[in-house]
């Protein structure tokens, strides 16, 4: 029998990390039944134990006032869960336990991953993980996922007996009354949840949460004759003790706040000191230097992007190009127009898609990872909000912009964290204004042939500047057309949202260089190579097919010309844009094979 665990936490606690040592390469992604919410799914095997891990979104509470938190809590409780995984960061405990007690009130069947016990040790910072597990009533298991340290003691705790007598939090005499008259008719019913965490939900009226009961029973709750006598006798005497419902919520969030203030007073030995990161951040999101410094470093990654990428460039393109001419050789008794279409037509342009498109990846993909672990990518993200939420933006879309450097599909599709629908076509109607990696190596191409001066390093300085600024344009662009948007067509006031800066952690060079590479750089190359093969085909077929004397790429390009005139181009350029679709790498080529009527792929190699 295979039992399924809920991996739940606070953003930026290392749940990924505890998600990928837990089940390694056994992940996919999947719609949770009923639901169009995709969670990512992983599985385990512990002796004869068979685990099924769910990682639900990142959140810091479970009181459903975002798209995050209704996710997890409606998983938690409708979505079928065994048990949870409670991920808290050993650095901020305190504030990780708020979603811990939440937890703890749907389910007792919890542990609590104590996760970056290492990173706390840094900080002079002990928990007491014995006296915690003591407090809460469940297995708490210390590790600094990492490492790899402490994952075989969550496996043990996960393959050994869950539940409990766990915390209760007091709310007070006259709560704790109004829950007493309404758990019993509640729990008659056979809901499938805590029945004293449905009656406090009942009493504060959470709508969510009543349509998701309402949808599991297949019946409402709230018209169920002895619930609905008991719920409005406990309201009754919530209302002569003088809690309306606003009242009721302030006191509830107050009481678990003193609970886990007693908690944190007790399991936490020190406080610590997080003064290298507040020096740090005087730095890289300071009103002073944060701008000017984030700017330094992408002009830096850019320097570093299109200098180094020119040797590996040209090496590929000769490699190719040997290969090209060996088989060329070796097909010599073939059919001149087969061996013509698979070399000059699909060979050629998979050799030119890998030479301009892997190297730029190979060193982009890693120093921008490298960014991300040592913590800075969310400290970007600060530093663009305030500009995001003056043009009428979500501050969230700060985020999706960074994504889409790296994909631009991606930063679209993680557009969903925006809760406004507003904000949220905002962010995804400009995502493509910032180029994602997949046009960089063109991006760099073009600016390297029409753009640079000088020679040697001066010309890769030119070239990173060059590139630098056109990124920044295209933040720019971003942040006028969702201005223009804003104050038109969207019109409405932009929503606030809490952004997290993670602790600064020493970068994993190693791992970080591997999982870019593999995980990155050539599964994007291995479908880019999967698509640039066939569109030779095609390409090479429009060109060398020439009906009536006329190559059909040029009935194509002179077609399309006056469509591309209006839009400010020609037909040459406009048919490079449509052909190259597939890979962008290829529009460059494409254009000067349409301009001098070649019957290949010819173009800029150096």
């Amino acid at each position: 029998m295979t039992r399924t665990f809920a991996l739940a936490g606070n953003p930026n606690v290392g749940k990924s990390t505890v998600f990928n040592a837990l089940t390694g390469a056994r992940q996919h992604t999947g719609n949770w039944a009923g639901k169009t919410v995709e969670l990512a799914e992983g599985a385990l095997t512990v002796g004869e134990h068979k685990f099924r891990i769910v990682d639900l979104p990142g959140t810091y509470s479970l009181s459903a006032e975002s798209v995050d938190e209704r996710t997890a809590r409606d998983y938690i409780c409708f979505g079928g869960a065994d048990a949870v995984i409670l991920v808290c960061d050993a650095t901020c405990l305190e504030r990780n336990l708020i979603l811990a007690v939440q937890t703890l009130e749907i389910t007792g069947r919890v542990i609590i991953c104590l996760n970056l016990m290492d990173e706390a040790e840094k900080k002079k910072i002990f928990v007491d993980a014995a006296e915690l597990s003591r407090l809460l009533g469940v297995k708490v298991a210390p590790m600094s996922a990492r490492k790899g340290e402490g994952i075989d003691g969550l496996k043990e705790a996960m393959a050994g007996s869950i539940g409990g007598e766990t915390l209760k939090i007091d709310y007070g005499p006259a709560v704790e009354a109004a829950i007493a008259i309404l758990r019993p008719a509640v729990g008659s019913v056979g809901c499938g949840l805590d029945p004293r965490w449905t009656a406090l939900k009942l009493l504060e009226g959470d709508k969510g949460l009543i349509d998701g009961l309402n949808a599991s029973l297949g019946l409402r709750i709230t018209e169920i004759e002895p619930v609905a006598a008991a719920l409005e006798k406990a309201r009754r005497l919530l209302m002569e003790k003088g809690l309306n419902a606003e009242k009721l919520r302030d006191l509830i969030a107050k009481s678990r706040v003193a609970s886990v203030e007693a908690i944190a007073a007790k399991v936490i030995k020190s406080k610590g000191s997080f003064a290298a990161d507040r020096r740090l951040d005087k730095i890289f999101t300071g009103k002073l230097l944060g701008v000017p410094v984030m700017l330094a470093l992408l002009l830096g990654i850019m320097w570093l992007t299109a200098q180094g990428a020119n040797y590996p460039s040209s090496a590929l393109s000769a490699l190719f190009g040997k290969a090209e001419e060996w088989l060329y050789s070796l097909m010599s008794g073939c059919n001149p127009f087969v061996r013509d279409l698979l070399v000059r037509g699909m060979l050629r342009t998979l050799g030119w898609v890998v030479a301009v498109m892997l190297p730029p990846m190979a060193i982009f993909f890693p120093l921008f990872t490298l960014l991300e672990d040592f913590g800075y990518l969310p400290r970007v993200a600060f530093n663009l909000d305030g500009c995001f939420r003056r043009c009428g933006a979500c501050g969230k879309q700060a985020l999706t912009t960074c994504m889409g450097f790296g994909c631009n599909a991606v930063g679209v599709t993680g557009c969903r964290i925006i809760d406004s629908p507003r904000e949220k076509l905002l962010a995804m109607l400009t995502n493509s204004f910032v180029p994602c990696n997949g046009r960089l190596p063109s991006l760099i191409a073009v600016i390297s042939l029409f753009l640079t001066f000088g020679g040697g390093a001066v010309e890769g300085a030119s070239a990173a500047l060059l590139v630098t600024a056109a990124i920044v344009l295209g933040i720019g662009v971003t942040m006028a057309v969702c201005r223009i948007l804003s104050r038109t067509l969207l019109k409405g006031l932009p929503s606030s949202f809490a952004l997290e800066l993670p602790p600064y952690r020493r970068p994993q060079i190693g791992k970080v260089i591997v999982r870019s590479v593999l995980d990155r750089t050539l599964h994007v190359l291995g479908r880019a190579a999967t698509v640039a093969a066939p569109a030779g085909l095609v390409i090479w077929l429009l060109a060398n097919l020439s009906p009536g004397g006329v190559p059909l790429l040029t009935r194509l390009s002179d077609l399309l010309d006056p469509l591309g005139r209006i839009m400010g181009m020609d037909g040459v350029i406009l048919t490079a844009f449509i052909l190259g679709f597939p890979a962008n790498e290829i529009v460059l080529p494409l254009a000067l094979m349409g301009y001098t009527r070649g019957g290949a792929l010819t173009g800029y190699t150096g």
